[in-house]
């Protein structure tokens, strides 16, 4: 395998859906988050993503099986949105710059097919005395004032670091809409309570902006 290949397992039925993103990370905040994302709309695996650029290890399952480590695309659909759910075993390294962009580019082409117009990235970021706070990016000053009230606060200063920053940066310059959503963490193990906050959040967000997500509003 010399470059990113697509397994598709189905093909889902998708209006505009919204690429939400959640990967390894600090806490696996976004992932977890997304896992309970995935469980609440019963999304399901549509499509996987395997590349060379992955850490070189592989997945043992239960019954001693083995598999390379890869992203997995779930289809979801409810009253109000449609969504492809993007989950992951792992992320390239900090130093191989180009693998993410290309790995991000490829993300983003795939969801272009169906549509996709909309991102939400989930994250965590360190803080000293983390209490549950989640904060957010977004593609305009707009649309991150814009959902204030749903419990976030904004992230004003700083980097985010891997899929979850360069997506929603990448995806500005497609001219898509879309935010990021961090939540306060130590970095240490699994943040199953922050990233349970986070997507109390996210629900709030998805909920109330049915297909009008996109209209930054007018403040």
């Amino acid at each position: 395998m010399d470059k990113p290949y697509f397994r598709q397992l189905f093909e889902p039925q998708l209006k505009e859906p919204i690429l939400v993103e959640g990967l390894t990370g600090l806490g696996n905040v976004g992932l977890i988050a997304a896992g309970h994302l995935i469980e609440s709309t019963d999304a399901k695996v549509f499509a996987e993503l395997y590349a060379p650029y992955f850490q070189d290890y592989v997945i043992v399952n239960k019954d001693g099986t083995c598999r390379p480590p890869r992203y997995q695309f779930h289809a979801a659909k409810t009253e109000k949105n449609h969504y492809i759910i993007l989950t992951g075993d792992s992320q390239p390294s900090l130093e191989d710059t180009l693998a993410h962009y290309d790995l991000c580019d490829e993300i983003l082409n795939f969801a272009e097919k169906y549509g996709s117009k909309f991102i939400v990235t989930m994250g965590g970021v360190v803080t000293s005395k983390p209490g549950n706070e989640v904060y957010i990016a977004a593609t305009s000053e707009k649309l991150a004032q814009k959902h204030l009230d749903k419990g976030t606060q904004i992230y004003g200063e700083g980097r985010i670091i891997g899929a979850t920053g360069l997506l929603l940066g990448l995806a500005k310059r497609r001219e898509w809409k879309g935010i990021c959503l961090l939540g306060a963490t130590t970095g240490f193990g699994a943040e199953r309570g922050v990233a349970l906050s986070l997507f109390k959040v996210l629900t709030k967000i998805l909920e109330a902006n049915e297909k009008s997500l996109e209209t930054e509003g007018k403040h």
